[in-house]
Protein backbone atom coordinates (compact mmCIF):
# COMPACT_ATOMS: atom_id res chain seq x y z
CA UNK A 1 0.00 0.00 0.00
CA UNK A 2 1.13 3.38 -0.88
CA UNK A 3 0.67 6.37 1.15
CA UNK A 4 0.61 9.67 -0.55
CA UNK A 5 0.73 12.94 1.05
CA UNK A 6 -1.77 15.36 -0.38
CA UNK A 7 -2.47 18.86 0.76
CA UNK A 8 -3.41 18.32 4.21
CA UNK A 9 -4.19 14.68 4.32
CA UNK A 10 -3.22 11.12 3.68
CA UNK A 11 -4.87 9.23 0.83
CA UNK A 12 -4.66 5.50 0.41
CA UNK A 13 -4.16 4.00 -3.06
CA UNK A 14 -4.72 0.38 -3.92
CA UNK A 15 -2.46 -1.04 -6.75
CA UNK A 16 -0.90 0.83 -9.61
CA UNK A 17 -4.00 1.92 -11.49
CA UNK A 18 -6.60 4.05 -9.92
CA UNK A 19 -9.98 3.83 -11.57
CA UNK A 20 -11.32 7.28 -11.90
CA UNK A 21 -11.85 10.06 -14.37
CA UNK A 22 -8.30 9.83 -15.66
CA UNK A 23 -8.72 6.22 -16.57
CA UNK A 24 -12.01 6.99 -18.30
CA UNK A 25 -10.42 9.86 -20.33
CA UNK A 26 -7.48 7.65 -21.32
CA UNK A 27 -9.89 5.03 -22.66
CA UNK A 28 -11.98 7.64 -24.50
CA UNK A 29 -8.82 9.20 -25.98
CA UNK A 30 -7.60 5.79 -27.07
CA UNK A 31 -10.92 4.97 -28.79
CA UNK A 32 -10.95 8.35 -30.56
CA UNK A 33 -7.32 7.86 -31.58
CA UNK A 34 -8.15 4.37 -32.84
CA UNK A 35 -11.14 5.59 -34.88
CA UNK A 36 -9.14 8.45 -36.39
CA UNK A 37 -6.31 6.10 -37.24
CA UNK A 38 -8.73 3.60 -38.70
CA UNK A 39 -10.40 6.24 -40.84
CA UNK A 40 -7.26 8.00 -42.07
CA UNK A 41 -4.24 5.77 -41.57
CA UNK A 42 -5.17 2.09 -41.48
CA UNK A 43 -6.52 2.11 -45.03
CA UNK A 44 -3.41 3.84 -46.31
CA UNK A 45 -1.10 1.57 -44.35
CA UNK A 46 -3.08 -1.50 -45.40
CA UNK A 47 -3.09 -0.33 -49.03
CA UNK A 48 0.62 0.37 -48.82
CA UNK A 49 1.25 -3.07 -47.30
CA UNK A 50 -0.95 -4.71 -49.96
CA UNK A 51 0.87 -2.81 -52.71
CA UNK A 52 4.21 -3.75 -51.21
CA UNK A 53 3.12 -7.40 -50.96
CA UNK A 54 1.93 -7.26 -54.57
CA UNK A 55 5.22 -5.65 -55.66
CA UNK A 56 7.19 -8.33 -53.86
CA UNK A 57 5.04 -11.08 -55.41
CA UNK A 58 5.48 -9.46 -58.84
CA UNK A 59 9.23 -9.27 -58.24
CA UNK A 60 9.28 -12.97 -57.38
CA UNK A 61 7.23 -13.78 -60.49
CA UNK A 62 9.51 -11.60 -62.60
CA UNK A 63 12.57 -13.24 -61.07
CA UNK A 64 11.11 -16.69 -61.75
CA UNK A 65 10.31 -15.64 -65.33
CA UNK A 66 13.82 -14.23 -65.79
CA UNK A 67 15.27 -17.41 -64.32
CA UNK A 68 13.28 -19.52 -66.79
CA UNK A 69 14.37 -17.25 -69.64
CA UNK A 70 17.97 -17.51 -68.47
CA UNK A 71 17.71 -21.30 -68.28
CA UNK A 72 16.29 -21.36 -71.82
CA UNK A 73 19.10 -19.08 -73.02
CA UNK A 74 21.68 -21.23 -71.25
CA UNK A 75 20.25 -24.33 -72.91
CA UNK A 76 20.27 -22.58 -76.31
CA UNK A 77 23.84 -21.36 -75.83
CA UNK A 78 24.98 -24.79 -74.69
CA UNK A 79 23.30 -26.28 -77.76
CA UNK A 80 24.99 -23.69 -79.97
CA UNK A 81 28.33 -24.34 -78.30
CA UNK A 82 27.88 -28.07 -78.85
CA UNK A 83 26.96 -27.44 -82.49
CA UNK A 84 30.04 -25.24 -82.89
CA UNK A 85 32.20 -27.94 -81.30
CA UNK A 86 30.73 -30.55 -83.63
CA UNK A 87 31.28 -28.25 -86.61
CA UNK A 88 34.84 -27.54 -85.48
CA UNK A 89 35.54 -31.26 -85.08
CA UNK A 90 34.04 -31.93 -88.52
CA UNK A 91 36.17 -29.17 -90.03
CA UNK A 92 39.29 -30.54 -88.36
CA UNK A 93 38.46 -34.05 -89.54
CA UNK A 94 37.77 -32.77 -93.06
CA UNK A 95 41.00 -30.77 -93.11
CA UNK A 96 42.94 -33.78 -91.81
CA UNK A 97 41.39 -36.02 -94.45
CA UNK A 98 42.15 -33.48 -97.18
CA UNK A 99 45.71 -33.10 -95.90
CA UNK A 100 46.20 -36.87 -95.88
CA UNK A 101 44.80 -37.14 -99.41
CA UNK A 102 47.03 -34.28 -100.55
CA UNK A 103 50.03 -35.96 -98.91
CA UNK A 104 49.19 -39.20 -100.72
CA UNK A 105 48.81 -37.31 -103.99
CA UNK A 106 52.15 -35.60 -103.48
CA UNK A 107 53.76 -38.93 -102.58
CA UNK A 108 52.23 -40.59 -105.65
CA UNK A 109 53.35 -37.72 -107.89
CA UNK A 110 56.84 -37.94 -106.40
CA UNK A 111 56.89 -41.71 -106.98
CA UNK A 112 55.72 -41.22 -110.56
CA UNK A 113 58.39 -38.56 -111.09
CA UNK A 114 60.97 -40.91 -109.60
CA UNK A 115 59.79 -43.70 -111.91
CA UNK A 116 60.00 -41.36 -114.90
CA UNK A 117 63.47 -40.24 -113.86
CA UNK A 118 64.52 -43.87 -113.36
CA UNK A 119 63.02 -44.87 -116.72
CA UNK A 120 64.76 -41.95 -118.42
CA UNK A 121 68.01 -42.79 -116.67
CA UNK A 122 67.61 -46.44 -117.68
CA UNK A 123 66.91 -45.38 -121.28
CA UNK A 124 69.94 -43.06 -121.17
CA UNK A 125 72.04 -45.91 -119.83
CA UNK A 126 70.79 -48.20 -122.59
CA UNK A 127 71.53 -45.56 -125.23
CA UNK A 128 74.98 -44.99 -123.80
CA UNK A 129 75.52 -48.74 -123.68
CA UNK A 130 74.48 -49.10 -127.33
CA UNK A 131 76.53 -46.06 -128.28
CA UNK A 132 79.54 -47.41 -126.41
CA UNK A 133 79.02 -50.84 -127.95
CA UNK A 134 78.89 -49.26 -131.39
CA UNK A 135 82.03 -47.25 -130.67
CA UNK A 136 83.78 -50.37 -129.45
CA UNK A 137 82.56 -52.30 -132.49
CA UNK A 138 83.87 -49.51 -134.70
CA UNK A 139 87.19 -49.62 -132.89
CA UNK A 140 87.15 -53.39 -133.18
CA UNK A 141 86.50 -53.03 -136.88
CA UNK A 142 89.47 -50.70 -137.16
CA UNK A 143 91.49 -53.14 -135.09
CA UNK A 144 90.24 -56.03 -137.21
CA UNK A 145 91.13 -54.14 -140.36
CA UNK A 146 94.57 -53.54 -138.91
CA UNK A 147 94.87 -57.20 -138.10
CA UNK A 148 93.49 -58.06 -141.49
CA UNK A 149 96.02 -55.89 -143.19
CA UNK A 150 98.74 -57.72 -141.31
CA UNK A 151 97.19 -61.00 -142.30
CA UNK A 152 96.89 -59.82 -145.87
CA UNK A 153 100.53 -59.15 -145.82
CA UNK A 154 100.89 -62.82 -145.20
CA UNK A 155 98.92 -63.37 -148.36
CA UNK A 156 95.52 -64.63 -147.44
CA UNK A 157 92.81 -64.64 -149.96
CA UNK A 158 89.98 -62.07 -149.76
CA UNK A 159 87.20 -64.50 -148.70
CA UNK A 160 89.20 -65.99 -145.86
CA UNK A 161 90.15 -62.48 -144.79
CA UNK A 162 86.47 -61.31 -144.55
CA UNK A 163 85.46 -64.47 -142.74
CA UNK A 164 88.19 -64.01 -140.18
CA UNK A 165 87.30 -60.31 -139.57
CA UNK A 166 83.63 -61.09 -138.91
CA UNK A 167 84.51 -63.97 -136.68
CA UNK A 168 86.83 -61.82 -134.55
CA UNK A 169 84.32 -58.95 -134.30
CA UNK A 170 81.50 -61.26 -133.27
CA UNK A 171 83.57 -63.14 -130.72
CA UNK A 172 84.99 -60.00 -129.12
CA UNK A 173 81.63 -58.16 -129.18
CA UNK A 174 79.63 -61.03 -127.66
CA UNK A 175 82.03 -61.92 -124.89
CA UNK A 176 82.78 -58.39 -123.70
CA UNK A 177 79.16 -57.15 -123.58
CA UNK A 178 77.41 -60.22 -122.30
CA UNK A 179 79.05 -59.90 -118.90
Amino acid sequence: MYQLMLKGGIKMQQGLVEIGWTFFFVIVNFVIFYLLMKKYMFKRVTDHMDNRTKDIADSFELAASKKKDAEVLIAEYQSKIEDIRDERNAMIKDATTRAELRAKEITNVAKEEAKKIMAKAQADIEREKIKTTNIIKDQMSVLAIGIASKVIEKELDQAAHQKMIHKIINEVGETSWQN
